[in-house]
């Protein structure tokens, strides 16, 4: 397990400073309908996230936290995609809000804001429906359970399950921005040599995608020098040692980023902006920026995807080079912000 040194930052024992072995993990589990853009940021980037947000609680927030999730554990009967779980409670907790939508299909649209490319910082409400919230609503919403002393301990390790996970999502750029692709998702692309090829013919979705770079593919395929170099190297094992370097190499902007107010609306314009400038804007073929609509599938649009399949998006390392910085600053800034959210409510 991770622990603090003096200055409470994240160590891990026995990490030897060679390149590691590298390797694809397995493909993202099929989205669900309501969220085709099924696992922001993966499970290495959650947890990257978690480890790195625990080492910058103070000791009575830490101890809150794991007061709060250990009243109410995690159900094991859960199915839980990834594997092997933490035995940190606070970082198993990262990846636990994509699991439970299998029993909570209604929490599906929560993970993400769907802002058109188009769209001028302003009023998130025309992109955020009432009837299924956002990740923005549900980040204030899970926000008031938790302070509530009166919840149960139940609803309270739920909330904040949520909210160690919606703080990830709500910083992964294509959770916070559209073009009629559902965040990304309905561009196929070459991705370091793997060719895109269709997984669901009635929806034309394809893999790899857009989307699937930004929240495994990338992470997956940046060398890190604090991992250990073992073909046995297991995702949590590679997450602990990404969070400790990162944590190293963004030291100076983690303070400042934990002194910033928690503004929610704020932090999803600003990933959409990322979105924009770089997920999309960083392509070999520019896409052009669509007249926003409603979108269910990749068959939709006039056939999104199979339309932006013609264009072969080639992402070779020239674009991995340009989206790695931005993927490790969202990953340190998600759990600077995760971890003053946590410090100044957690008392």
């Amino acid at each position: 397990m991770a622990r603090e040194n003096h200055e409470g930052r994240l160590r891990l024992p026995g990490l030897r400073l060679r390149k590691p072995f590298l390797f694809l993990l397995a493909l993202v589990a099929l989205a669900y309908a309501a969220c085709p853009c099924a696992r922001a940021w993966g499970c290495e980037g959650h947890q990257i996230i978690a480890y790195i947000a625990e080492a910058h609680l103070n000791p009575r927030a830490r101890s809150a936290a794991l007061k709060i999730l250990s009243a109410s554990p995690i159900d094991p009967s859960l199915s839980r995609y990834c594997q092997p779980r933490s035995t940190d409670p606070f970082v198993d907790a990262s990846t636990w809000a994509d699991d439970i939508r299998s029993v909570r299909p209604q929490t599906a649209a929560w993970h993400f804001i769907d802002i058109p490319r188009s769209a001028h910082r302003g009023s998130l409400a025309p992109y955020c429906p009432p009837a299924t919230g956002c990740v923005v609503t549900a980040l204030q919403a899970q926000l008031a359970i938790l302070k509530n002393r009166k919840s149960s301990a139940a609803a309270r390790a739920d909330a904040l399950r949520f909210i160690i996970h919606f703080l990830g999502d709500i910083h992964q750029p294509l959770h916070n921005a559209t073009n009629n692709d559902l965040g990304g998702n309905c561009i196929p692309v070459e991705f370091l040599g793997k060719l895109p090829k269709e997984t669901e013919p009635s929806r034309e979705s394809f893999d790899p995608n857009l989307h699937w770079v930004w929240d495994v593919g990338i992470i997956n395929r940046s060398a890190y020098p604090a991992v250990p170099a073992t073909r046995r190297i297991n995702f949590q094992d590679r997450a602990r040692g990404i969070a400790a370097y990162l944590d190293r190499k963004y030291r100076a902007q983690i303070s400042g980023w934990e002194s910033q107010p928690i503004d929610f609306p704020s932090w999803a314009w600003e990933s959409h902006s990322l979105a924009d400038s770089v997920a999309y804007g960083k392509l070999p073929h520019p896409i052009p920026i669509e007249p926003p609509r409603s979108v269910n599938s990749c068959a939709d649009d006039n056939h999104v995807a199979l339309r932006t399949l013609r264009l072969h998006e080639n992402l070779g390392y020239a674009y991995q080079t340009g989206a790695t910085p931005v993927v490790e600053a969202q990953l340190a800034k998600a759990a600077a912000r995760l971890a003053a959210l946590l410090n100044s409510l957690l008392q």
